[in-house]
C-alpha cells in the first residue's frame, strides 16, 4: 500500500493535494491521518485488509481500511464504519451491476437506505428531511460511500463515469427509514432479512416527489404516486426489468394502512395503475429491453412501468407532511438488501 504524506492540514493545502490526485467531490475533506483511520477500524475490529468487494470500472479492492480512510476524508463520526461495509458489500453483488452503474450516461447514482437498530445508533435521520441537509449521520455516510465510489471504483467524471449532466446525489444519497410510523413493519424483514440492522442499495434517479394533502383513502394518494411512475422520460420505460422505490411519509401511510391496506395492496395498485400505452411507449423506444409477453401486446393496450408486481418496493421515511416520493432505477440494475454487522460490539 502506498502512503502518501501531507504535512499541512490546511483546508486549502487539503484542497489543492486533492486536485492534484484527482480524487475528492470538490468539497472541502478531513485528512485521513493514521490516527483517524485507526480510531475509525477501531469500530470495525476485524481483519482491516480483507476484500470485501471488488468495485468497477476500476476493479479496485475495496477493504475496510480503505473504506475507514474514505470515511474519514467525508467526515463520518468514528462508529459507523460497519453501516459503510455493508453497504460496499451490497454494492459488490453481481446483480447491482456496479460496471454498467459506474460507466453509463444516465444520472444513476446507489441509493443507500438504512435500517433498523443502526438508525438510532448512529444518529440518522428517519424523519423530517431525511432526504436533505442537516443530519450528520445521513450526510457523511453518503458521502463516505460516494468516495468509496470514486477513489476505489474509479468512477470519476470523463473517466470512470459517463453521466452527460451527473445530479447531486451523487454527492451524497442516504437515508434512514422510519420503521416507527411504518404500518407495516421495517423493510428489511419484508425482503426476509431477519437482522437487527440492515442496509439497501437501489442504484436511481433522484427522487420525483408527489403529494396529496386531502384524501382520506388510499386510490387517490397511490393514483399519484402512478402518475409520477407512468413516464416516458425514466429508463424503466423502455427497461422492463426496472426497480421502483416508492418512499411514503408517514401520514400517507397511516391513511393507506387505516384502510386495511397491505404493503402488497400498495404494489399491486401502482403495478396495475402505473401504465402507458403499448404504442405509445414503442413510437418513444426503438430499442427496448421487454419480455415476450410485453412485445406481444397491441398498440392499444395499457403495459405496466414494470413487468413485475415484485419490482416494486414500499417504505416509510420522512416526517410531517404530505409529501412522498418515488425513486426509478437506472434499468439494468438489482438493488440488494444486507445485514449490518458488528464485530466489535461485545453487548
Amino acid at each position: 500500500m502506498t502512503v502518501l504524506e501531507v504535512v499541512d492540514e490546511s483546508p486549502e493545502t487539503l484542497a489543492a493535494w486533492m486536485d492534484a490526485q484527482g480524487w475528492g467531490d470538490g468539497l472541502p475533506v478531513v485528512a485521513p491521518t493514521e490516527a483517524r483511520v485507526d480510531a475509525m477500524l477501531a469500530a470495525w475490529g476485524g481483519d482491516a485488509d480483507e476484500v470485501v468487494a471488488v468495485l468497477a470500472p476500476r476493479d479496485g479492492e475495496a477493504t475496510p481500511r480503505a473504506i475507514a480512510a474514505n470515511a474519514v476524508m467525508a467526515g463520518c463520526g468514528p462508529d459507523v464504519l460497519p453501516v459503510l461495509v455493508a453497504a460496499v458489500r451490497a454494492l459488490g453483488h453481481e446483480e447491482v451491476n456496479l460496471r454498467g452503474v459506474q460507466a453509463t450516461t444516465h444520472p444513476v447514482a446507489p441509493l443507500l437506505v438504512v435500517h433498523g437498530d443502526a438508525v438510532a445508533r448512529h444518529g440518522f435521520n428517519p424523519g423530517l428531511g431525511t432526504f436533505g441537509p442537516g443530519n450528520r449521520a445521513n450526510a457523511t455516510v453518503g458521502r463516505a460511500l460516494r468516495f468509496v465510489l470514486l477513489h476505489v471504483g474509479g468512477g470519476r467524471p470523463g473517466e470512470g463515469d459517463a453521466s452527460t449532466q451527473g445530479q447531486p446525489s451523487k454527492y451524497t444519497y442516504c437515508i434512514a427509514e422510519h420503521a416507527a410510523a411504518s404500518p407495516w413493519g421495517a423493510y428489511h424483514h419484508a425482503r426476509g432479512l431477519d437482522a437487527p440492522s440492515a442496509v439497501t442499495v437501489h442504484c436511481g434517479e433522484n427522487p420525483h416527489n408527489f403529494h396529496d394533502m386531502e384524501s382520506e383513502t388510499p386510490e387517490p394518494i397511490l393514483a399519484k404516486a402512478a402518475s409520477a411512475m407512468a413516464t416516458l422520460g425514466v429508463n424503466n420505460a423502455p427497461i422492463s426489468q426496472g426497480e421502483w422505490f416508492v418512499v411514503l411519509c408517514p401520514e400517507h401511510a397511516a391513511t393507506i394502512a387505516g384502510r386495511g391496506w397491505t404493503r402488497r395492496d400498495v404494489q399491486q395498485f401502482l403495478y396495475d395503475t402505473a401504465r402507458l400505452p403499448a404504442g405509445r411507449l414503442r413510437a418513444a423506444f426503438a430499442g427496448r429491453v421487454w419480455p415476450e409477453w410485453m412485445e406481444a401486446t397491441h398498440d392499444d393496450a395499457l403495459v405496466p412501468m414494470t413487468e413485475s408486481v415484485d419490482n416494486i418496493s414500499v417504505l416509510v421515511a420522512g416526517g410531517a407532511g404530505k409529501h412522498s416520493c418515488v425513486v426509478p432505477s437506472w434499468g439494468m440494475t438489482r438493488s440488494v438488501t444486507v445485514p449490518v454487522d458488528y464485530p466489535s460490539d461485545a453487548r
